[in-house]
């Protein structure tokens, strides 16, 4: 069955729990002469209770949607046809006063971005508060005793001393907090939640998710959870709608569509997830291509382009929505038969028919290439300790291992743990003060600057934000020719001929070579950032956050692309991380760092098969699987709480405030690196893993 049938199985029994449908709704978006069509068609349906996942590449009309819902649309951007039926009004064409009524009252927005949603001007008891004086006219005592409510309920410690905060003065995941206590706090009866954890770290990211799910079911409320993580909607959504090219390719029950996924999209994006099962000896799958412009309109299937299977048909006709079971729907032409693979410790989740190349593990040679003695980096702050002293952040303390050349080293941690700090430092970019950096024997922390300057150029970053790390003003090929032109390399004519081949060697078109940065996407401008840190040849590349803001796509394709140029040029590489399937797939060896020390080291088989360390058991646990059936067993294994303070760390082990297995001695004793098994390393005094290598139980003492 197509089109009606399709679209009326989309939307679902339209009884008494409906409190919003969206039917062929299409959003446009003028820019000068263009006209974009961010979305084209979308018809979905939100239940009482019910968390519908939203999930699709950067670009596919996921967050327009969004807007369009909450009657936000950016300058230039209009409704150009459809309906959005909530609770039986119709906000299309709705009046301005009208709908300020609803916004924020009955449906209200957790946005991505904390830092720029939040007033950085306004204390953040003053806007939770707010929208219960607008739209409940309470007194300004009662909103504050609301909003103090608001922020107890979404776990924010001390909320009466918290409420006089300003925004900069919480972590991210603090900030996320206040963002949804904002979005509650005159319990709307929908939520839309657009990208609320991208940002956050893996265990703080599991501890929103949950805090969402709970809320949404004591308030009796509905969510729209949009994402572009396929493990985040296997684990939270009941219902899913997959979109591309701003329309819905396919949607139904969460188990139904994970279970057996039909359009060939979906399937794509299922395949190119890495998992903590990966097998790194295989390339990952990645989608080829790119999403179309928007901004001009296709005849046929919006993925043909991209997809294997397509035909003539896909490319001259639009698939309508058809039936696929109760509520599942897709608009494929060739849909996908099989049901979907799942994980298991020796085959990787979805695996496409194609075979890939094994990836060659390289024999690693001694003595080490790079190695980190002790290395200790402090930064001061203003005022001073109880007794008198210097407040510093103690970032780095006492951090050691060794990188063979052609090795690659894994570190992970959460957000404020010193990886980034220890990077700089690995590249020389800051001096540590107190240990070593050792490359190829020589000790370049002891170095001056003229001594140094020869051997930068073998020490190179590839940095986590290429947007920033590109200079807007200089087109790419200016910007790959910079390095050489520094170092005194070559005739501008050789400098060219080398931007050309950095280029190649990562897949980019020569054409890019006369673009400025804006106009290349985040995939093609994290390939530009790992050709300039490649253009004077080094021997370590340390990358910091190398995939954290591409889609799952553009990720698989830069991981192998990583991998690939690694093993090429023999590189010693450090790849800094908090996504733990990232790690897992480009890791030799692993490193977890907790608040400035690392509490557990070895292989990457050891760390991740045999986890000998709580903090990296949590981290574990925390990670979301594509696949609504995984166990969830592991989430009382979870690390709870927020990291503690770097300038005042808890004494002892520092994770002891908030591990389940604390007792005195931890309180009162560092617990060393000691072998668990191998080259097996961990800091614990009571660990998972005794030193034969058997396991413990991970239950409170």
């Amino acid at each position: 069955m197509r089109t009606s049938d399709g679209i009326e199985n989309a939307l679902g029994p339209a009884d008494g729990s409906r409190v919003l449908t969206i039917r062929d709704l299409s959003v446009e978006i003028r820019r000068g002469d263009r006209v974009v069509r961010p979305v084209s068609g979308v018809h979905l349906a939100l239940d009482r209770g019910e968390t519908l996942g939203i999930v699709g590449e950067t670009g596919s009309g996921k967050s327009m949607t969004g807007l369009a819902i909450m009657g936000m649309l950016p300058a230039g951007g209009r409704v150009a046809g459809g309906s959005i039926d909530f609770g039986g009004t119709e906000l299309v064409g709705l009046p301005a006063a009208r709908y300020r009524a609803i916004r924020g009252n009955e449906i209200a927005m957790v946005f991505q971005d904390s830092m720029t949603a939040l007033n950085p001007t306004r204390r953040i008891g003053e806007q939770v508060a707010e929208p219960v004086r607008l739209h409940h006219g309470a007194s300004k005592a009662a909103a504050r005793a609301r909003a103090a409510e608001l922020l107890a309920l979404v776990g924010i410690p001390k909320p009466a001393e918290r409420m006089d905060d300003f925004p900069h003065q919480l972590s991210g995941g603090m900030r996320q907090r206040v963002m949804i206590a904002m979005a509650l706090v005159c319990e709307p009866r929908v939520v839309i939640a657009d990208e609320p954890t991208t940002a956050l770290d893996v265990s703080i990211q599991a501890e929103i998710l949950d805090l969402l799910d709970d809320l949404r079911s004591r308030l009796g409320m509905s969510m729209i959870l949009v994402t572009h993580d396929m493990g985040v909607i296997a684990r939270h959504a009941d219902r899913v709608g997959v979109m591309y090219a701003g329309r819905v390719a396919e949607t139904g029950p969460t188990p139904a569509l994970f279970g057996h996924t039909r359009h060939r999209y979906t399937h794509a994006l299922l395949s190119s997830i890495p998992s903590l099962t990966q097998d790194r000896r295989e390339k990952l799958f990645s989608v080829p291509g790119t999403p179309p412009d928007l901004s001009i309109l296709h005849a046929g299937c919006p993925f043909a382009p991209r997809c294997a299977a397509a035909t003539n048909q896909c490319r001259e006709e639009l698939p309508a929505l058809s039936v696929a079971g109760d509520g599942h729907t897709h608009a494929c032409w060739h849909p996908v038969s099989s049901p979907t693979v799942r994980a298991h410790p020796t085959v990787r989740a979805h695996q496409p028919p194609a075979t890939a190349e094994p990836v060659v593990v390289p024999e690693r040679e001694t003595p080490p290439r790079l190695r980190v003695v002790d290395l200790v980096r402090e930064y001061p702050v203003g005022g001073r300790g109880l007794l008198g002293g210097r407040r510093t952040v103690k970032a780095v303390s006492g951090v050691s291992f060794d990188v063979a050349a052609g090795e690659t080293f894994g570190l992970v941690g959460e957000s404020g743990c010193g990886k980034s700090s220890l990077g700089r430092m690995l590249v020389a970019l800051d001096r540590p003060d107190a240990g070593e950096v050792i490359f190829d024997g020589a000790p370049v922390t002891r170095m001056s600057s003229r001594e140094l300057g020869p051997r930068r150029a073998q020490l190179q970053m590839m940095f986590q934000d290429s947007n920033a790390s590109l200079d807007p003003r200089m087109r790419i090929g200016a910007i790959l020719r910079e390095p050489l032109a520094i170092q005194g390399i070559g005739s501008r004519s050789d400098r060219t001929a080398r931007a050309r081949e950095l280029l190649a060697d990562v897949g980019l078109p020569l054409s890019v070579l006369e673009r400025y940065p804006h106009e290349l996407s985040g995939g093609q401008r994290q390939r530009v950032g790992l050709a300039r840190a490649l253009a004077l040849d080094p021997q370590v590349l340390v990358a910091d956050e190398p995939v954290s803001a591409l889609d799952v796509s553009v990720r698989s394709q830069v991981l192998n692309l990583m991998q690939r140029i690694q093993l090429e040029r023999n590189l010693s590489s450090v790849v800094i991380s908090h996504d733990l399937a990232v790690v897992r797939y480009l890791a030799d060896r692993v490193g977890v760092m907790y608040l400035g020390k690392l509490v557990e080291t070895g292989t990457t088989e050891e760390v991740y098969d045999a986890t000998a360390h709580p903090y990296t058991a949590g981290l574990l646990a925390a990670v979301p699987e594509a696949d609504p059936g995984a166990p969830s067993a592991r989430a009382g294994a979870r690390v709870r709480g927020e990291l503690p303070s770097p300038i005042d760390p808890p004494s002892g082990c520092r994770f002891r405030t908030r591990c389940v297995l604390a007792t005195e001695l931890c309180a009162s004793t560092e617990p060393p690196l000691t072998e668990v098994a191998g080259t097996h390393r961990v800091a614990c005094h009571h660990p998972l893993r005794s030193g034969s290598g058997q396991p413990r139980e991970l239950s409170a003492r």
